[in-house]
């Protein structure tokens, strides 16, 4: 069962926007402030990177590489007590509008302080590997 229409999901969509518009404004800190203190991003072909300023400084690095947009979508929430996780695919596009990636997601949410925040971040890439 989808679960996208909860108080919950809605939440993470309000979040999720922020993370767009931040992400438009290439605020990488505005961004890292959506994750919780000990968040963890998994990026592909990478270490595990926890903590708001390594959060941040991958998404500065990200930004640096051409990507001026992203767009999430989300497929599923399921919520238990202070925990959600949220399956979803995502699209980066650069300079009008041209794709660089697409892919799928998954989140683990935390609620803290009464916001639900990012904890931890896994994403990988839909598109074939490049060849030798």
């Amino acid at each position: 069962m989808i679960a996208t229409s909860t108080p919950v999901a809605a939440e993470i969509r309000r979040a999720n926007d922020i993370f767009e518009s931040s992400f438009e404004r290439s605020d990488a800190a505005a961004i890292a402030g959506l994750y919780t203190p000990n968040g963890v991003l998994l990026p592909t072909g990478m270490e595990a990177i926890q903590g708001a300023a390594g959060i941040q400084a991958f998404w500065e690095g990200a930004m640096a590489m051409g990507i001026k947009h992203v767009q999430l979508h989300t497929q599923d929430v399921e919520e238990m007590a202070d925990t959600a996780i949220e399956l979803g695919h995502y699209a980066l596009l650069g300079s009008n509008d041209q794709p660089i990636d697409q892919g799928k997601y998954l989140v683990v949410w935390k609620q803290q302080h009464g916001q639900w925040k990012l904890h931890q971040d896994i994403w990988n890439s839909s598109l074939p590997a490049p060849t030798a």
